[in-house]
């Protein structure tokens, strides 16, 4: 849907928050739940989806029919897909995920076929002059590789150039603008906004351009072009705020460096300022336990007096060291609903995603808004309301920001 007086942006929320890993899984979930959104939010006018597909979804979705089918429907209730999430290949929901959610990496010729179906999917249901991409994973996770791994970074930015090509010609022909938006994450090789610079410029283009100069038979300024044009960047404003970067910064850095947001993932982390008695670590440590799923990773970046960092792979291992640290803060990786500013023991990030989306609003970085709140299975039960309404609020209190 539509939000924003002065320029317009598009708001959905990601369905990956609901199970399901086959397509008629994934389209009973978009009657469900999808449906009442639009009667609640947007009656009269264009409602867009955040569709969330797995390899298996995809592939069910290009045989026979399907896609066609669902094209007439989204136009019979006035649904257009406004973006897609191709971060998580396989299951999500229901079983331990952990570091799976990241295999393939883009390394992998699977990461590669997977979202060669999601372009062809979102090519199919993109109008001409339409502009779609979908989000997909940071390249891979970084304690997988023992050492820095040159072949990771060389084969990911081939596969990338592959689907670039494959996306001039769409965009060439057909009038589509389609992107792969990499996603940042914690403890991954895109972690932060110095890992996309420097992937972006030390091997995506180095790399990329050649490819698509000899196989497009084109200048190397249209080759870079192309590539800044087809691979562009998913800001989770949960991701970077873990890492305690402000948006001002990542805003600005990734402007200098001519990488664009394809899209903007509205969410928070939690947030915990560690308190100075024993009893009190004591209180944090017990309220904090309930967030350590077996389902997610909840990646810890720990915030000392001089400004270091300190990374643990998952809530569980920062847990024990809680009593005795000597950090002032921590974020966790933890996606809560972004309505909630602070509950007992901790706050949230939500300063952060307020202070992202005003920039927004200056600076029309990306038109593309995307609530992303998948952790309503696992949460505490008192943070837990039904489903619909919690989407409701979750989009009411973005309208509100704007």
């Amino acid at each position: 849907m539509q939000i924003g007086k002065q320029t317009p942006f598009e708001l959905s929320y990601c369905s990956n928050v609901h199970a399901g890993e086959s397509w008629q899984a994934v389209f009973t979930n978009l009657v469900n739940y999808v449906l009442p959104l639009k009667a609640r939010l947007a009656p009269n006018q264009p409602f867009g989806i955040g569709l969330r597909l797995s390899n298996q979804a995809a592939s069910e979705l290009l045989s026979g029919t399907l896609l066609a089918d669902f094209n007439n429907w989204l136009a019979e209730h006035r649904l257009y897909i406004l973006t897609v999430n191709g971060f998580v290949y396989g299951h999500f929901h229901g079983q331990p995920v952990k570091a799976e959610v990241y295999a393939p990496d883009w390394s992998n010729a699977e990461r590669k076929d997977y979202s060669r179906k999601l372009l062809k999917i979102i090519a199919a249901l993109t109008p001409s002059g339409g502009n779609c991409g979908f989000s997909s994973a940071p390249i891979s996770y970084r304690p997988w590789l023992d050492t820095p791994n040159d072949d990771v970074w060389h084969k990911a930015s081939e596969h990338l150039a592959e689907l670039v090509a494959e996306m001039v010609t769409i965009y060439q022909t057909e009038n589509k603008l389609l992107h792969i938006d990499l996603e940042p994450e914690p403890d991954c090789l895109l972690t932060n906004t110095s890992d996309i610079i420097a992937f972006f410029h030390g091997y995506l283009l180095p790399l990329g351009i050649p490819h698509l100069v000899e196989r497009l038979q084109i200048s190397e300024a249209q080759a870079k072009s192309h590539l800044l044009r087809h691979v562009q960047i998913c800001y989770d404003i949960c991701h970077l705020a873990v890492e305690f970067e402000d948006p001002a910064t990542v805003f600005a850095r990734l402007a200098a460096a001519e990488i664009q947001i394809g899209k903007l993932q509205i969410s928070t982390a939690l947030k915990v300022s560690i308190p100075p008695t024993p009893l009190q670590r004591m209180q944090l440590q017990q309220a904090l336990g309930r967030f350590a799923d077996s389902t997610y990773l909840h990646q810890v970046v720990a915030r000392y007096p001089d400004g270091q960092l300190q990374r643990y792979p998952d809530l569980p291992p920062a847990l024990t060291e809680l009593l005795t640290t000597q950090a002032e803060e921590w974020r966790i990786h933890f996606h809560l609903p972004i309505f909630i500013e602070r509950c007992p023991f901790f706050h949230t990030t939500q300063a952060d995603l307020a202070t992202a989306l005003a920039l927004l609003q200056q600076n029309g970085a990306t038109h593309c808004l995307e609530i992303e709140t998948y952790t309503w299975d696992v949460l505490p039960a008192e943070l837990k309301v039904p489903l619909v309404e919690s989407l409701a609020r979750e989009y009411q209190w973005v309208i509100q920001q704007f």
